[in-house]
This record gives structure tokens, sequence and C-alpha cells, in this order.
């Protein structure tokens, strides 16, 4: 089973395949995993596998961890391309992202203005006014659209949400008026018997109708890359990779490939 946690508010800066040097921040708990989806492929494992039993951070908290690791940066004269939001589990889930958002942006202004921030996010929590609000002052919304099969998002993504569909979820990229990154994983595997490939010619079709409809400003297209805890799953092959991704710049997008 896969290992990977965050125990710290603030970590790296690393080098991020998809954002350059990057300043990760988790506002999840530090001990396991807090997520609205349950994602075969995640690198901190199954929900089940990785609950969490302590409190995520407050916000004061976030404030001055990030704070103290960008005074430190600036002292040695480290500066880092994007301050993104990830870790171990969904930020936008934390009673107090929109605030934590509002500080991060103060302290990336006053302490190193040319650095970016981002939030990966899972996109289940876009019906809240507050969080969708919050997203948009920042620098790059990465939302996660694994597939636009209901079937699908089930056997890939296995949201809390039982009501959530891949109709709900364009209505609500849509909202952002083109102000995102679309991030899509491709892999294949079996769980319990039953075959999992979202790369099948009808749902790369039906993925790129969508993305006309969501008109983002850029996409980003990667596969497996770390252990997974689901361990039949396989990586698609770049080649693979940049025949999708061809397809996507013949529908007008930008688009990124990481294998």
């Amino acid at each position: 089973m896969s290992t990977i946690l965050f125990d710290q508010i603030v970590y790296g800066p690393i080098h991020s395949r998809r954002l350059g040097v990057s300043l990760g921040i988790n506002i999840s708990p530090p001990d396991g995993k807090r997520c609205s989806f349950n994602c075969i492929y995640c690198e901190c494992g199954l929900n089940e596998e990785r609950p969490a039993h302590r409190r995520a951070p407050r916000r004061e908290e976030v404030q001055q961890a990030l704070e103290s690791k960008l005074l430190q940066m600036k002292g040695e004269g480290i500066h880092p391309d994007v301050i993104t939001f990830s870790g171990n589990g969904e930020p936008t889930m934390h009673p107090e992202f929109a605030g934590i958002i509002d500080d991060t942006i103060a302290l990336r202004d006053r302490l190193c203005p040319e650095a970016k921030v981002a939030v990966l996010s899972n996109s289940t929590m876009l019906h809240k006014e507050e969080v969708f609000q919050a997203l948009l002052k920042v620098d790059e919304n990465l939302m996660k659209l694994d597939s636009v099969s209901d079937e699908r998002i089930c056997q890939i993504d296995d949201p809390e949400m039982k009501d959530f569909t891949a109709e709900k979820l364009i209505r609500q990229l849509k909202r952002f008026h083109g102000k995102l990154i679309i991030q899509t994983i491709f892999l294949r595997g079996e769980r319990d018997g039953i075959m999992i490939d979202n790369t099948s010619d009808e749902e790369i079709t039906a993925w790129i109708a969508a993305l006309k409809e969501i008109n983002p400003q850029k996409v980003m297209i990667y596969t497996i890359d770390r252990e997974t805890p689901v361990k039949s799953l396989r990586k698609i092959s770049l080649d693979e990779l940049n025949a999708i991704a061809e397809r996507v710049r013949k529908a007008g997008f930008e688009v990124s490939v990481s294998a």
C-alpha cells in the first residue's frame, strides 16, 4: 500500500512535473487523508487505509508556517515558481479555505511577488460559493476531470458524494469562464475483476467535447508516476499520451504531457 503522506503544513520546495519549483501547502490533517474522492491511483493511499485522526491546521497556523518558510527561502536566495495547495487530500474541504487563500496571496505579494498561487483540486467543492470565489482569486486552478463517464468516474475517482455526476461537474467548471486548467490522468488496469480504461476513442471523444464546453486556458494530461494503492494499474505510454494531446491541440487547446 502507498505510504506517502505530508506531515507538515508547508513542504518542499519540490520539482513538479507540471508546475516547476513548487512550494507545497498541506491544509489537510498531517496524519492521514481527508478527501471527497478515493482515487485508485492516489499516492497517499486509499481513504480507508490512511484515515486522519488529528485536526486540520488552523488558518493562523497555515499563515505562520508559510511566512516562516518564505522568509527562509528569501534569505537563501531561493524563489518558488508556484505555491501549490495539495497535500493529504482535497484542500477546498478546509472550513477556512477562503481565508487561507487571502492570507497566501498577501504573503506572496509581499515576499515572492513573481510566484504564482495554484490549487490542485478534485472539483467536488465548487458548489460552495465561498470556495468558488476564493478559487477565482488564485493564478492557477488545476481542476480534475479524469472522465466524463459516470461509470468511469466511480471506478477511478470513487467520489464520496454518490450523487456526483459528470454533468454536474462540467456545469460547475463552466462557471470559471476559462480561468482554469483541466488535469486528467490516463491509465489502465482492473479492480475486483473489472477492467478500467479511460483511453478508448469513445471516451476521449466525449472528454474533448466536454473541454469545448469548459474552454480551459490549458489542459494537462499525465499518467501514473508513483506507487498506487491499486496495484494492477498500468501507465499509458508516452506515444499514446502524445496522440491524445494531438487531438486536444486540434480542438484548439494548449496541452502539456507528463509521462
